[in-house]
């Protein structure tokens, strides 16, 4: 079902700003705590974005992509994303690939190595 019909459900207001936050691009769902999550850095992110001819799980400013890996990245799975990887470093852009479980219980670190990522203005075209 699209969001705009979601909206018609007579939902509670946390359900509320939750579907606020959703984003129908959002491959796995993960990619949507990132808006919120990083909300404060006042940085372009772009969701699920085409690079290489593959999508990336969200793009921060120009250069920096980030790649939330679930349990299916493994086996063929997992040489292609290296693969890429490779391709989009050769490119100009900097990866930081991340697991489900770093994403939804070790969020600090994550945030921790992109907030170095910007720092080091990783983010930002040559």
């Amino acid at each position: 079902m699209a969001i705009d019909g979601l909206a018609r459900f007579p939902w509670k207001p946390a359900a509320r700003r939750v579907l606020a936050e959703a984003t129908p691009f959002a491959d796995a769902g993960l990619e949507t705590y990132l808006r919120p999550r990083l909300r404060w850095l006042k940085l372009p992110i772009r969701i699920q974005t085409w690079i290489a001819g593959h999508r990336v799980d969200a793009l921060i400013g120009d250069r920096l992509v980030l790649q939330i890996d679930g349990r299916h990245h493994v086996g063929a799975q997992r040489s292609e994303d290296i693969r890429h990887d490779a391709e989009l470093r050769l490119m100009g852009y900097h990866v930081i690939r991340i697991s489900y479980a770093q994403m939804m219980f070790e969020w600090p670190m994550v945030q921790d190595l992109i907030m170095r990522a910007v720092a080091q203005g990783l983010h930002r075209a040559a």
